[in-house]
């Protein structure tokens, strides 16, 4: 016992049957191109990225089958059915992750502002020069906290050390150079950091 065919399969095998009928006049070669390529065309229509399962809409597609049998004796055949759902879809864009770009004037101010101009105006400059990073798209999020740190941290030091050498009975000039130094060689880091990193992008 074989199973019963299904409602789609009977529409698509009359609509072959019919396409055989129609094509009785066509060469033998001829006869047989046209079948394999509707044929063919159904099956690709089924097994597609977005199957149509509606036979009745897929020979609908194609056409009568006189239409296509007189295509073929023009050696004409239909482009919509030279397999149009074997074509696999475009891969899909992948967009590329933003990649900061070598910086500008406003970078390489702020750069300048963290190194020459922490020893010129400590703090004021280094925290001028941090604010203009931190508006750059062309610094990571990473690349700016580190400049903070470094900066913050530089300030925090020079603090801790002035306290320090305020509680002693004695000063010296050599306390206030240390206090000096502290302050500016974290903002003088972090301005480093942040060159490399234009550097790095402009290679």
């Amino acid at each position: 016992m074989t199973a019963p065919l299904a409602h789609t399969d009977v529409i698509v095998l009359d609509y072959l049957a019919a396409l055989w009928a129609q094509s009785e006049d066509l060469s033998p070669q001829m006869r047989d191109d046209l079948m394999t390529t509707v044929a063919d065309y159904i099956s690709a229509r089924r097994m597609a990225a977005a199957p149509l399962e509606d036979a009745a809409a897929i020979v609908q597609r194609l056409g009568p089958p006189e239409a296509l049998v007189s295509a073929a004796r023009r050696g004409q055949v239909p482009p919509h059915i030279r397999l149009p759902a074997l074509i696999p879809p475009p891969a899909p864009v992948v967009p590329r992750p933003a990649v900061a770009q070598a910086g500008g004037i406003a970078e390489y101010a702020a750069v300048g502002m963290l190194t020459a101009g922490s020893f010129l105006l400590p703090v004021i400059s280094p925290v001028g020069g941090m604010l203009l990073a931190s508006a750059s798209p062309h610094f990571t999020g990473a690349e700016k906290a580190i400049g903070w740190t470094l900066t913050a941290g530089s300030v925090a030091a020079a603090a801790v050390l002035t306290l320090f050498f305020a509680a002693l009975p004695v000063h010296s000039g050599a306390a206030l150079f240390v206090i000096y130094l502290a302050m500016c060689t974290g903002s003088f880091a972090a301005g480093m950091t942040l060159l490399s990193a234009l550097r790095r992008r402009s290679v």
